[in-house]
């Protein structure tokens, strides 16, 4: 229960993982991915017992806003990292958006590579922002150490699998960076959501609720689907216009 609970609420970070690699230079991506996942493990392992001896503190209120009405919020350690780490993904989705669409991109300029360093240091810590929810879910089926500490273990192994594949195939289906682009940015609403309404925070006088993982799968859903069918009529529109011009060069 433990691997499939880690490997579903690990999809987002397994994208995440695959996008953000392609910063890298291309000799070193399978490292930075194999590396920056192997530490964040690790890490993840230590979070674990850190949150297991200081849930109760994770979840204290340590600052407050009251704007008379306008915003009202009570921040603990879990809200600010979930609100900061969505925040964080929001950016970077949509920044890469823009430098898709950008004109020197169509120009045939391309960014230079992050080093590699800077990109494991990125994976490392947005695995542990995705790690909160996993962990405090995980805590809800059982507080045994070692049987937690397994399940991080062998999710982490087919972490390191996964992200080989899903970055091949983005690498030879180009078109759906984007969609993966805007699943992320979709992965940073839900976080924000999320980070809001632990920090319940209220604007206006209306309270934020968290995304749930339905909306969130509904709305990837509509998403792929959208994007098969754009890609389905497209191929339909070269195919009518090939013919149309083979028509043409005959008469």
């Amino acid at each position: 229960m433990l691997i499939l609970l880690q490997a579903v609420l690990g999809f987002d970070n397994l994208l995440y993982i695959s996008l953000e690699s392609k910063r890298a230079p291309e000799a070193e991506q399978a490292r930075v991915r194999k590396l920056g996942i192997g530490i964040a493990i690790a890490l993840r392992i230590v979070l674990l017992f850190i949150l297991l001896a200081v849930v109760e503190q994770a979840q204290t209120v340590f600052f407050t806003v009251n704007l008379e009405g306008k915003v009202e919020a009570a921040f603990n350690f879990h809200s600010v990292i979930v609100l900061v780490g969505g925040a964080f993904i929001l950016y970077t989705a949509t920044k890469e958006v823009m430098h898709m669409i950008a004109l020197e991109e169509a120009d045939g300029e391309k960014k230079p590579p992050a080093p590699a360093g800077r990109v494991i240091a990125m994976i490392v810590t947005m695995n542990l922002v995705f790690s909160f929810d996993s962990i405090l879910s995980a805590m809800a089926l059982t507080k045994n150490k070692v049987i937690m500490s397994i399940a991080i273990v062998i999710s982490g192994l087919l972490m390191i699998l996964l992200a080989e594949r899903v970055s091949t195939f983005l690498a030879k289906n180009r078109m759906y960076e984007v969609l993966g682009l805007f699943v992320l940015f979709i992965v940073g609403v839900m976080l924000v959501t999320e980070g809001g309404h632990l920090a319940h925070v209220k604007l206006w006088g209306n309270e934020v609720h968290a995304m749930t993982k339905a909306t969130f799968y509904f709305v990837i859903g509509v998403l792929v689907l959208t994007d098969i069918v754009q890609s389905r009529y497209q191929r339909k529109l070269l195919a009518q216009k090939r013919a149309a011009d083979g028509v043409q060069a005959s008469l």
